[in-house]
C-alpha cells in the first residue's frame, strides 16, 4: 500500500450557473410577483451583479440587504454570490439604531433595500455615521453586461447572519459556501430528496432558515415557494392545492395553521420542517392525529440551520425530542468526563460537523469561548436516551423564543438599565398561548422613583424591536440573588408561575 496525501476540494463549478446550463426552464422561484426558471434567475443574478460592480461592490465586500419582498431578496442574493461579495441580512423587525450595529460591525460597504423598506433604511442610514452608499433594489438597471462566475470557493465566506449573544451584544455569524454545501447533503439525506420538490417559504428570508432553503433548492436544483409574510390562510390554501413537498416553520406558525383545521394536508405535503423553538406537545399530538409529518429539528444559526432532525415515523413514539444528528454531524453532551453520547447523562450540548459556521465576524473573545477542541458549545442543556434521541431540555438558560424570534434578556436588560429611574432589571419569559413566550421584566426603582409601566414600553419601544419589548413590568424591592451575587431567574419564573 502507498499513502497518497490528498489535497482538500476547495472549488466546485458555481451552483446557479449549473442549473441555468442543464435545467434552464426548471421552476427556480415561485413568489406572489411571479414565477423565474433557472435561467431566468441565473440571467437577472448575472446583470445585478454588473449593476453592483459599477457601484463599486467587488470581491469581499460586505453589502448589507433590507428587503421585504422575497423575490427581490433573492435576486439580490444570488447578484451578489456571482460578484463573490459577502450578503449582510437585516432583520426589517429590527428598530434602525440595532441595524446601524450590525452594520457598523460588518463594515458594510453598501446597503441594498426595496421599496416596502425605505423608511427604515432611510433611519439606519441617519443613524449610521459616516452616512451608508444606499441604493434602492428596484432602481438597480439591469446592464447589458454581465458578472459571471465559473467556479465558487468552499471555504469563503458567502453570508454574515447576526444573531443575539448572551451579553447583550449581536454576533455576526460567518456563513462559508461549505457550510450550505454541507448542509445542504446531510438536510436531503435525513428528509429525502425529489427533482420535483417545492420547498415553501413562509418566513422571513433574512433567518438563516429562510436563506438554507433559497440555497439549497438551487444546489438540489428544486423550487423555492416564497410568501412575504406569513398567513395562515394562505398557507393552508397552498398546501391544499397541492404541489408543496415540504415547508418550513416554527411552533407558532403551525400552531395557526391547525387552529381552523378538520383534518391534515395532501399527501403530496410529505415534510414539515419544524424548527425556531421546542414545540408544545400538545401541538405535536394534533398535529400528529391529522396525520401531518412533522419533522422536529434542532440547529440554529451557528450550524447553518439543522444540527439534528426528528424523521416523521418516529414522531410519535418520541414526542419531545429533536430527533438523531444528521449524518455528517457529531452531536454530544458536556459531561463530567468530557463529551459523551451516553444516555441519561444531561449537559451542554456540543456540535461539530461541516455545517458549523467558521465562527463570529471580529469577535475573537466569543469566538475562544464558544469554539474549543473542535467543538462548538451551543448554551443549551440536553440529554440523550438510551436509542440516541436527543431532547433539548431549555433553549439556553436565559433564552427566549418568542413567535420563533429569540430575545435574550441581557439586551433587554442593557436598555432598562440606562433608564435613569431604573436601578436594576431582569428580563425572563413568560408562557404564551400564541408566541411560545414573550418577555416580561422585574424592576428595581431608584431610590424615590416611581416609574411607570407605561413609561418603560414606550423608552424600550426607542431601543429595542416590538417582539423584545417586555410586555409586563413587575415593579419589586430586590431582585433574588444567590450568595455570589449571581441572579437567580428560576426564582423569577417561579414567582410567574406562582
Amino acid at each position: 500500500m502507498h499513502d497518497f496525501e490528498v489535497q482538500p476540494v476547495r472549488s466546485i463549478p458555481d451552483w446557479l450557473r449549473g442549473r441555468a446550463t442543464h435545467h434552464p426552464t426548471h421552476p427556480a422561484i415561485v413568489a406572489p410577483e411571479g414565477t423565474w426558471t433557472y435561467r431566468e434567475l441565473y440571467d437577472a443574478a448575472c446583470e445585478y451583479a454588473a449593476s453592483l460592480r459599477i457601484l463599486g461592490v467587488s470581491q469581499g465586500d460586505r453589502v448589507a440587504v433590507i428587503a421585504k419582498r422575497g423575490s427581490t431578496y433573492a435576486f439580490m442574493l444570488h447578484a451578489l454570490m456571482q460578484l463573490d461579495a459577502i450578503v449582510v441580512p437585516l432583520n426589517w423587525r429590527l428598530t434602525a439604531l440595532e441595524l446601524a450595529k450590525q452594520a457598523a460591525d460588518a463594515e458594510v460597504a453598501l446597503l441594498l433595500f426595496d421599496e416596502g423598506a425605505t423608511p427604515l433604511a432611510k433611519d439606519l442610514n441617519r443613524e449610521f455615521k459616516p452616512p451608508l452608499g444606499m441604493r434602492q433594489i428596484e432602481l438597480l438597471e439591469r446592464t447589458s453586461e454581465r458578472v459571471e462566475r465559473m467556479h465558487l470557493q468552499l471555504t469563503r465566506a458567502h453570508a454574515i447572519i447576526y444573531t443575539s449573544g448572551t451579553t447583550g451584544t449581536s454576533k455576526g455569524a460567518v456563513i462559508t459556501y461549505q457550510n450550505h454545501w454541507w448542509g445542504a447533503m446531510a438536510s436531503a439525506l435525513q428528509l429525502g430528496l425529489s427533482p420535483a420538490d417545492q420547498w415553501l417559504v413562509p418566513m422571513p428570508l433574512f433567518h438563516v432558515g429562510g436563506m438554507a432553503v433559497l440555497i439549497r433548492s438551487v444546489i438540489y436544483g428544486t423550487t423555492v415557494v416564497i410568501h412575504n409574510g406569513f398567513d395562515e390562510l394562505a398557507v393552508n390554501d397552498a398546501l391544499d392545492a397541492g404541489g408543496i413537498t415540504l415547508i418550513s416553520v416554527v411552533p407558532t406558525m403551525l400552531q395557526r395553521m391547525l387552529q381552523n383545521r378538520q383534518g391534515g394536508y395532501p399527501p403530496s405535503v410529505r415534510c414539515v420542517l419544524l424548527g425556531g423553538s421546542a414545540a408544545p406537545k400538545s401541538l405535536l399530538e394534533r398535529a400528529l392525529a391529522f396525520g401531518v409529518p412533522v419533522n422536529q429539528s434542532y440547529g440554529m444559526t451557528e450550524t447553518n440551520t439543522q444540527a439534528t432532525t426528528l424523521q416523521s415515523v418516529d414522531a410519535l413514539r418520541k414526542i419531545g425530542s429533536s430527533g438523531k444528528p444528521l449524518a455528517n454531524m457529531r452531536v454530544c453532551i458536556d459531561g463530567p468526563l468530557g463529551p459523551t453520547d451516553a444516555a441519561g447523562v444531561e449537559g451542554e450540548i456540543l456540535v461539530s460537523g461541516p455545517t458549523v459556521i467558521a465562527g463570529y465576524w471580529n469577535r475573537p473573545d466569543a469566538n475562544e469561548k464558544s469554539f474549543r477542541d473542535g467543538w462548538f458549545y451551543t448554551g443549551d442543556i440536553g440529554v440523550f436516551d438510551t436509542e440516541g434521541y436527543l431532547f433539548v431540555l431549555d433553549r439556553r438558560a436565559d433564552l427566549i423564543v418568542s413567535g420563533g424570534e429569540n430575545v435574550y434578556p441581557a439586551e433587554v436588560e442593557s436598555v432598562l438599565a440606562q433608564h435613569e429611574q431604573i436601578g436594576e432589571a431582569a428580563v425572563v419569559g413568560r408562557p404564551d398561548e400564541t408566541w411560545g413566550q414573550v418577555p416580561v421584566a422585574f424592576v428595581v426603582a431608584r431610590a424615590g422613583e416611581r416609574p411607570t409601566e407605561e413609561m418603560l414600553t414606550q423608552y424600550c419601544r426607542t431601543f429595542l424591536a416590538g417582539y423584545k419589548v417586555p410586555k409586563a413590568f413587575y415593579f419589586v424591592d430586590a431582585l433574588p440573588r444567590n450568595a455570589s451575587g449571581k441572579l437567580l431567574r428560576r426564582a423569577l419564573k417561579e414567582r410567574l408561575e406562582a
